[in-house]
């Protein structure tokens, strides 16, 4: 028994193929802006490659740009399938490889779907690779000389004033790195050859941050130096006075932007996926309806069509014959094979 027949005359059939064809180009549209999506998405990481280079960060835009060039070709296909199918001559040179095509758009369908998940389930992995770029980047903010590096501290300033925030964690990440390079310090003074011998690394750490992290709109000047040492500057007390810059982190800073992003594309993608599924339910329809033409050779007469030619239930079963019984003749065909390796 077929699931969820429908009974169609000619009408009902030119109908059902003109509705499914306009869906399609809307599908089209839809592939474009999953294609647009993936584009914009990479952009926004390159602009940020330097605290982001890895494989990880670039498979999800990479992956919704190729899912948008599939849906593009697919829905296209299928678009010029509906519209031959109002003339039988035409359509009849598709109707071999449709059921193909519709086995190959549920299988868009569901990795279009895993897609969307991944959408939300990458922010998991993203945070761990901010934490890691910030901290690599803040160790060679200093090296503005080094080949490969000498463009970290404009990254690092560039980032840190358009997302108002300040470290990996908090400003307090500054104290911890030398983020002033040798040649801008002057050995010669006692103050900072002590301050160098203080330190196990021989770093020349500071309780300052960098003009980046500061809050223009503070009515107060930028206190970015010596910031917890009260006796050096007029009417301060770094425990509770409210700092003049920035407090936040640029880890939860950057996740919250780029993981609200992710939630976005996601969402939209399983929009795009239940468009999808939809024409390929269409597809699916005017296929079986167009097949069970009640006089094959009046096109005129009615049909049948539906979702699937046997319940589930039964689909299911048959999938899992054919699949052993194509195991089975592997193994039969690998056996023959070795009986003529021995002979």
């Amino acid at each position: 028994m077929a699931l969820l027949p429908v009974k169609f005359d000619l009408k009902k059939r030119v109908k059902l193929a003109q509705t499914v064809w306009f869906m399609y180009w809307f599908a089209v549209l839809a592939g474009v802006l999953v294609l647009s999506m993936g584009l914009f998405f990479k952009i926004e990481l390159r602009k940020r490659s330097e605290l982001m280079d890895n494989n990880e960060s670039h498979f999800l835009p990479n992956l919704l740009i190729l899912m948008g060039l599939i849906a593009c070709s697919i829905n296209v296909f299928g678009g010029k399938v509906c519209y031959d199918s109002l003339d039988p001559e035409k359509f009849a040179k598709w109707k071999p490889m449709l059921k193909t095509y519709l086995v190959f758009c549920v299988g868009f369908n569901a990795l279009l779907l895993v897609t969307a998940l991944l959408c939300f389930l990458m922010r998991i992995p993203m945070q761990f690779t901010l934490a890691e770029g910030l901290r690599n980047g803040m160790r060679y903010y200093k090296d503005t000389d080094t080949p490969g590096r000498c463009y970290m501290k404009r990254t690092l300033d560039l980032m840190q004033i358009e997302f108002h925030c300040c470290g990996n964690d908090n400003y307090r990440d500054w104290f911890e790195i030398q983020w002033v390079s040798n040649r801008y310090l002057d050995f010669s003074s006692k103050e900072v050859r002590d301050r160098i011998g203080s330190n196990v690394d021989g770093q020349y750490l500071m309780d300052g941050v960098p003009f980046s992290c500061c809050n223009p709109s503070s009515p107060r000047p930028c206190i970015q130096a010596q910031m917890t040492n009260n006796s050096a500057h007029y009417s301060y007390d770094h425990y509770t006075e409210d700092l003049n810059v920035w407090k936040r982190g640029c880890r939860d800073a950057l996740l919250s932007y780029y993981g609200g992003m992710m939630s976005t594309i996601g969402a939209l993608v399983i929009l795009v996926t239940m468009l999808e599924a939809g024409v390929t339910v269409g597809m699916q329809y005017v296929h079986s309806s167009l097949s069970n033409l009640a006089n094959p050779e009046d096109p005129e007469s009615e049909s049948e069509g539906w979702l699937l030619e046997k319940t589930v239930k039964e689909t299911f079963t048959d999938i899992m014959d054919k699949m052993k019984s194509m195991g089975k003749g592997s193994k039969v065909e690998e056996g023959e094979a070795a009986v003529e390796t021995v002979s």
